[in-house]
């Protein structure tokens, strides 16, 4: 029987760490090596996060293996956001390209440049699809939603100075979560994640449970959820019925 660690190298992109314990040692010795390489990305190195390093190349190796890549392309393309792992944009439009499951995406442009009506979409075809008679065509990403979601205008947002380029990702990663979500296995990009609004997520902390604000609101009626009123647990005082509140 070859060295484990040999193993792992020559299977990185099939190999999980989670199937076995042989597994699970072997790939924890080369994740010690790779977290001790300054080429890896912050978030993996010892000198930086001596704490968390090896279990983030851990988790890299499982991502890998899912998706049916090398550990070093998850590690340089998954970024922490506000707290959430998120895959790059460009990342993703690659892994559709390269899976071999369909044709390269290209990209349909409709409205005026410059103008709230300027827009993109993305399309493919299927791999089965020989004749190229069934396109598979993503929703339309414009300037106009940009703007009604509330991307655009929040601070730093880079729709206002690359717009064309943030539509393309933009309809990529819808087009990704209708024909081929398996691809970014529920992982948000780093756009997605950065255009989400601060109060999407206000989160009131009781005990060991959180709540949802907005969902506080409609069970309090006329009496909304104030923040500021806690009590001398640094708990906020709201009123809780049992099975009222649906708890994350």
């Amino acid at each position: 029987m070859g060295d484990p660690v040999s193993e792992v190298l020559k299977r990185d992109v099939s190999l999980s760490p989670f199937t076995s314990l042989q597994s699970f040692e072997a790939v924890q010795r080369v994740c010690q090596m790779l977290a001790s390489s300054d080429l890896v990305p912050r978030n993996y190195q010892l000198s930086y996060n001596p704490k968390t390093a090896i279990a983030n190349c851990m988790i890299a190796f499982e991502l890998a293996h899912r998706a049916g890549t090398n550990v070093l392309m998850v590690m340089q393309n998954l970024y922490i956001v506000h707290g959430i792992p998120s895959w790059s944009s460009k990342y993703l439009i690659s892994t559709i390209n390269s899976c071999g499951k369909f044709s390269s995406l290209t990209y349909e442009y409709c409205g005026k440049e410059g103008e709230d009506t300027f827009g993109c979409r993305c399309r493919s075809f299927h791999r089965a699809d020989v004749s190229r008679s069934e396109p598979l065509t993503g929703a339309w990403v414009t300037i106009d939603m940009a703007k009604k979601e509330g991307w655009y205008d929040k601070t730093g947002s880079k729709w206002k100075t690359i717009p064309q380029l943030m539509l393309q990702y933009r309809a990529a990663t819808f087009w990704a979560r209708t024909y081929a979500p398996e691809l970014s296995m529920g992982i948000k990009t780093t756009d997605e994640v950065e255009d989400i609004k601060d109060d999407d997520f206000d989160v009131v902390k009781r005990g060991n449970s959180s709540v949802i604000a907005s969902e506080v609101n409609k069970t309090l009626g006329d009496a909304k959820y104030n923040p500021g009123k806690v009590n001398a647990e640094g708990q906020s005082k709201v009123p809780y019925a049992k099975g009222s509140l649906r708890e994350i």
